[in-house]
């Protein structure tokens, strides 16, 4: 038989050992909880930075024709003597590559159309917006944006917006390059932004473009000077420029009377 005594400690007992290891119970319980939590937040963290942490870019390359994530602008032959500031324009995919609207149902893949890139201007894929759902975006217009459609990187986005103007008829007012380019602007909600179009695409790069060379410089206002000063512009002056767009081959062009008159010579297209 268990004494009496020892039945009469057994309450003060149990009661010790509770307030001795309760403690040490809840600590542990506490402890194994904020470890979770903290991994928790951690990975969440390090997941954003994955998601939203694009790769480093290799440098802009004019000689090789790489831009990446950038816009590309060249002037467009005999509108651009009339307008240095109306040109063609294309935007590129994160490894330079360029992606421009030419014509009807035609998209144009590295063959940049009207020579090579007189201007570009380098984006920031942290102003666009990849959200992975609907409660996700970065920008402004969850909803509008995603019934416009959405993208989950830079080249997603191209990739949607050039399915799309492959069945498009090109227009030189409606429907254009500079349509396609904001298209693809809109669709990376870039800037925050879902009203991009024409006008402001071509500001952007008319303001912020960067020229790639010198020779791009006279490409784009040789016609223009021509055509207000009534100069005479040999060919011979021009021979280190490559693929300038659509002149005479065997003779000058001048102005005569206010109107650009060409040589007797075929216009054929300068090729690099």
């Amino acid at each position: 038989m268990i004494p009496t005594t020892s039945l009469l400690h057994l309450p003060f007992f149990l009661q010790t050992v509770f307030h001795l290891f309760l403690p040490l119970f809840l600590g542990a319980k506490l402890f194994t909880m904020a470890l979770n939590a903290s991994y928790d937040i951690e990975h969440s963290d390090s997941m954003q930075r994955i998601q939203h942490e694009p790769w480093p870019l290799d440098p802009v390359d004019p000689k090789k024709g790489k831009f990446p994530c950038c816009l590309v602008w060249n002037p467009l032959p005999v509108v651009s003597w009339l307008a240095p500031f109306i040109g063609h324009v294309g935007i590129c995919r994160e490894d330079g590559v360029v992606l421009d609207f030419a014509g009807s149902f035609l998209i144009n893949v590295d063959n940049f159309a009207f020579g090579p890139v007189a201007r570009y201007l380098q984006l920031d894929r942290r102003l666009c917006c990849f959200p992975p759902n609907l409660s996700a975006h970065t920008c402004k217009h969850g909803y509008r944006h995603s019934e416009f459609g959405t993208a989950i990187t830079w080249d997603d986005g191209l990739q949607s917006s050039l399915r799309n103007f492959e069945n498009k008829t090109h227009n030189l007012f409606t429907c254009n390059s500079h349509s396609f380019v904001a298209n693809c602007l809109n669709r990376l909600s870039y800037g925050g932004s879902m009203s991009w179009n024409m006008v402001n695409v071509g500001a952007l790069v008319l303001f912020k473009g960067h020229w790639v060379d010198f020779m791009s410089i006279v490409r784009c206002f040789c016609g223009w000077v021509a055509l207000h000063t009534g100069a005479t512009i040999p060919l011979t002056t021009l021979t280190g420029v490559v693929s300038i767009g659509y002149l005479p081959c065997q003779e000058p062009f001048r102005v005569l009377d206010g109107v650009l008159v060409p040589g007797s010579g075929k216009c054929c297209r300068i090729t690099h």
